[in-house]
């Protein structure tokens, strides 16, 4: 898998296969079973409902972005002290590669220029110096905590998605598939969520094997799963109600809306432009988790020709897709947050790449985002100013974004079932 493609690589995933059949009750039978007669019909909506919750879909970047470079700060000269080489230039520059001031203070290099649009359309809103408080510099460490929406407790076995899904009732009554994951494995922040499974690829998802013998292997599972006893055969039963619904969705003859184009080279942008038809169906689905990969670039971060601008270009361009023709192409109402581990560390090194870092940068987008704005409390890059003498502070807990997506947007008043413990203070991503 590339380094642009969503990412199913064990490197930055916790949840083996095994081990999802163990936390998901034996849900993960459905990739290895199709329809059968006995299923029953489902009853899905018919048309979007105004006010109704938004469907979220969850976007990490595994590996620690460089929020520096997504989101260039511009009017802080210790950025360009600390990165002679790899710094973006100044919007007021005359290098062609400058970025594109956002406001003041903050700029879009030219890798992002994509989402523009939605940004001046006040869709968008970029929030920084924000992340997890715990000081990890670990990969594995720093997921986990993230995605268990607890920082710090090696005890939580859940995520924040699967404990948001837990706690409210369907969306849709009925719905089969209230989250997925379109990966290999089920990403942490959706494990423990009912109706929900990890997919690697929503057009193809279904019995595996010879076409010769499907028609016997189904019946060899129907006659071994109907008898079994719950939760085996609720999970069998669920996953091919699955498996029937997802077959009634035309995804390999999507046409987006509003003449949005998705890139036509990467693992990410079909499984935004699959997510887009699965979400224009109206099925139920709730909850979307999708990962990028290839972030951690140690060497030759290359922010205006290599690998982080390849990177920032092919999530640009998909998300500007996305946006096009599901936000602004009048489509059910969504929110998208993007978000990473941890950033990097504010000096280049001398491979022209940069090490494990603290703070980042998010993104939210969305038809009722208060965007058009970089959000954020900035500490400055000065070296008094930074983490541990090196890296940007975390002045935004990132749970205080995630819980207003949950509270405002995902209806969802339990916010402390879903972050233990925390108390989140209320930044006003929402405009509506």
């Amino acid at each position: 898998m590339g380094s642009d493609s969503t990412c199913g690589c064990s490197e930055y995933r916790e949840l083996s296969r095994r081990n999802f059949l163990q936390a998901s009750a034996g849900l993960g039978v459905g990739a290895f079973l199709a329809a059968n007669a006995w299923v029953p019909r489902v009853a899905y909506a018919k048309s979007h409902r105004s006010g109704a919750r938004d469907v979220v879909v969850s976007i990490y970047l595994r590996g620690a972005a460089d929020g520096l470079s997504i989101c260039v700060p511009f009017a802080d000269n210790a950025y360009y002290t600390n990165r002679p080489t790899l710094a973006v230039a100044r919007p007021d520059s005359a290098d062609p590669n400058r970025c594109t001031a956002l406001d003041s203070h903050f700029g879009l290099p030219p890798a992002m220029g994509a989402l523009l649009p939605a940004y001046q359309d006040g869709k968008l809103l970029f929030v920084h110096a924000t992340g997890s408080m715990d000081p990890s510099r670990s990969h594995f460490e720093a997921q986990r905590f993230m995605e268990t929406g607890k920082p710090g407790d090696q005890s939580i076995g859940t995520g924040w998605l699967g404990r948001h899904l837990s706690s409210v009732g369907a969306m849709v009554p009925g719905a089969p598939l209230r989250g997925v994951g379109i990966a290999a494995g089920l990403q942490k922040s959706l494990v423990g969520a009912p109706d929900t499974l990890p997919i690697s690829n929503l057009d193809t998802f279904g019995i595996l094997g010879s076409g010769s013998t499907l028609t016997a292997r189904r019946s060899a599972l129907t006659d071994m799963y109907t008898p079994t006893p719950d939760p085996l055969h609720s999970a069998a039963l669920s996953t091919l109600t699955t498996i029937d619904m997802l077959n009634t969705i035309n995804f390999a003859g999507y046409v987006p809306a509003n003449g949005a184009v998705y890139p036509s080279n990467t693992g990410f942008s079909y499984a935004m432009k699959t997510t887009a038809a699965l979400i224009r169906a109206q099925v139920g689905v709730e909850a979307v988790a999708i990962d990028v990969g290839g972030w951690d670039l140690h060497d030759n971060l290359g922010p205006i020709t290599g690998s982080m601008a390849n990177l920032m270009t092919t999530l640009s361009q998909t998300l500007g897709a996305f946006y096009r023709d599901v936000i602004a192409g009048n489509g059910p109402n969504v929110s998208v947050v993007v978000m990473s581990e941890f950033g990097r560390r504010l000096l280049e090194n001398g491979n022209l790449g940069t090490d494990h870092g603290h703070g980042n940068m998010m993104m939210v987008l969305g038809q009722c985002v208060g965007g058009g704005r970089v959000l954020t409390q900035w500490p400055g890059l000065e070296p008094q100013n930074l983490f541990e003498g090196r890296d940007l502070q975390v002045t935004i807990d990132y749970r205080d974004i995630l819980s207003e997506i949950v509270q405002d947007r995902l209806g969802n008043n339990n916010v402390d079932a879903v972050f233990p413990g925390y108390t989140p203070t209320d930044r006003g991503v929402y405009s509506c």
